[in-house]
């Protein structure tokens, strides 16, 4: 089966080992190189992540594919920030300015306090039941001809019709992500993509059984799996650990010394469950398969998208084939320097993993 590999589309250069240089959270020059960078090196889609105080996700990555012509968008959104009709003029209008390289991830939101600086109060059961509802209405919404009336828990309306449809046919696919019971059941009747956090093969397997078995229940085949972790490469092996040494105390020490980053964590009691499996395998585990590492996870209290593999490309590249193996299509990496490791990771893993890919698709089909 195919592989495809998704990057960052930072707006400005800050990670959690530095502050931004750029000149505001919004640096145009910086947001464009970035991605013509992941386009230039081999990438498919990048990321347009959400923040409660960030800059827009769409109007940021509808600058970018008026200025890029094949690098493809996936474009996350909280459903408490607007309507359900809205939002899908929004991923429609902008999948026309692409030219349907539009992808959407829903985010229900696992942080209570991250949900609430954008006026949102419903509980976590609550917020999952409201994401499937706004799922259904924005598909609905893209492919309705005829005008429709909704009546649910979460929305009501009238004879809406669109005047605005989508390039991509017969509907832009839907990302989601999360690692509670209330997410797989979500995910696995209305994603065509499932994105999941980097773990140890053992526990990933384990998330995608229940996938499957939430696909199953809703009567619809399973999604499209993808994972992510965060790479430290170097030219060896012993290279890359002390880079990854250096990159730990550096988080730490952007942790201590910055109250503002460190808000957004929550190092020790973090409500989304997966961030809490990510700090239950730290406290279990440091080093896992053949480069995973826990640490970067630790040192951000489970923030997201932390645990990193670390090695030479070779050696990084062997450990994403482990998860392309296991059923996962989709491998989302984003280093710590954004700029320079989005090239590096495009120079030298990448084609070693499109190639090891290319021989199994050919050892399957039965040619030598």
């Amino acid at each position: 089966m195919p592989v495809e590999f998704l990057g960052i589309a930072g707006t400005n250069d800050a990670t959690e080992i530095r502050p931004r240089t750029t000149a505001s959270s919004f640096d145009k020059e910086y947001t464009l190189k970035l991605a013509r960078a992941h386009e230039d090196f081999g990438w498919d889609r990048i990321l347009f992540a959400y923040g409660s105080g960030a800059p827009e996700p769409a109007a940021a990555a509808s600058y970018i594919v008026s200025h890029l012509d094949r690098i493809q968008i996936l474009l996350a959104h909280r459903p408490n920030v607007s309507y359900p009709t809205f939002a899908a003029k929004t991923f429609a209008t902008l999948d026309q300015i692409s030219g349907g390289r539009v992808t959407v991830h829903f985010i229900t939101g696992g942080n209570d306090a991250e949900q609430q600086r954008e006026g949102d109060f419903l509980t976590k059961d609550e917020r999952y039941d409201r994401t499937r509802e706004y799922i259904q209405i924005v598909k609905k919404a893209w492919t309705s001809r005829e005008p429709f009336s909704h009546n649910g828990t979460h929305y009501q309306f009238n004879d809406f019709v669109s005047d605005i449809f989508p390039v991509a046919q017969p509907r832009p696919n839907i990302s989601f992500g999360g690692s509670s019971e209330a997410a797989y059941a979500v995910g696995g009747a209305e994603a065509d993509i499932y994105a999941l956090w980097g773990e140890p093969l053992e526990n990933t397997a384990e998330q995608i059984a229940s996938i499957t078995a939430a696909a199953k229940a809703a009567g619809k085949p399973r999604p499209r799996l993808q994972v992510a972790f965060r790479p430290i490469i170097a030219p060896t092996d012993e290279l890359a650990w002390r880079k990854a040494e250096s990159i730990v105390e550096q988080i730490k020490g952007r942790v201590a010394g910055n109250p503002v980053f460190s808000r957004m964590l929550s190092l020790t009691a973090p409500q989304n469950a997966g961030s809490q499996r990510l700090l239950a395998i730290a406290d279990s585990v440091d080093r896992f398969g053949k480069a995973g590492w826990t640490a970067t996870s630790k040192a951000t209290g489970g923030g997201g998208n932390s645990n990193a593999l670390v090695g030479s490309p070779e050696t990084v590249a062997e450990a994403l084939l482990e998860y392309y193996d296991l059923g996962i299509d989709i491998l989302s990496a984003r280093g710590y320097d954004l700029l320079d490791d989005a090239i590096d990771f495009g120079r030298y893993v990448i084609p070693i993993v499109r190639e090891e890919v290319a021989k199994r698709d050919k050892k399957i089909q039965g040619v030598a």
